[in-house]
């Protein structure tokens, strides 16, 4: 299965640190790519710059190593925990030009959440 992006791998989509199995089935795939297609790759090129993927689909197991709750986004695809250079400024691009359904400054833009659910973006903004 791959997705198609012109700045994102299938492979850093699905990168766990975790020596567990993290495959997406289908619909999972299909998940990632509308939010690639609908957030990701548009904000990287409004950006300008590179944006890290630190965690996008998990797999049962993986969001459980990682402390993630039983309703996270990330079990079906549809978010990505970004990093860059200026966290704040990506989040302020998503928030001002993109649907989403949650956007979520992570501990003072250590991170920035996004989710993409196809008939579901709500436009949530969150701190934590």
């Amino acid at each position: 299965m791959k997705i198609k992006s012109k700045w994102f791998t299938y492979e850093e989509l699905i990168h766990t640190d975790k020596n567990l199995v993290n495959i997406p089935n289908e619909t999972q795939v299909a998940n990632l790519q509308r939010l690639v297609t609908n957030v990701l790759d548009p904000l990287r090129e409004m950006y300008g710059k590179p944006i890290k993927i630190n965690s996008g689909f998990r797999s049962p197991e993986v969001n459980k190593a990682v402390g993630g709750v039983s309703t996270s986004g990330h079990l079906l695809g549809t978010c990505a925990d970004l990093d860059c250079d200026d966290n704040k400024e990506i989040y302020n691009l998503i928030k001002n030009n993109f649907e989403f359904r949650q956007l979520i400054d992570e501990h003072n833009f250590a991170w920035v959440h996004v989710e993409y659910r196809e008939g579901d973006n709500k436009k949530q903004l969150i701190k934590t």
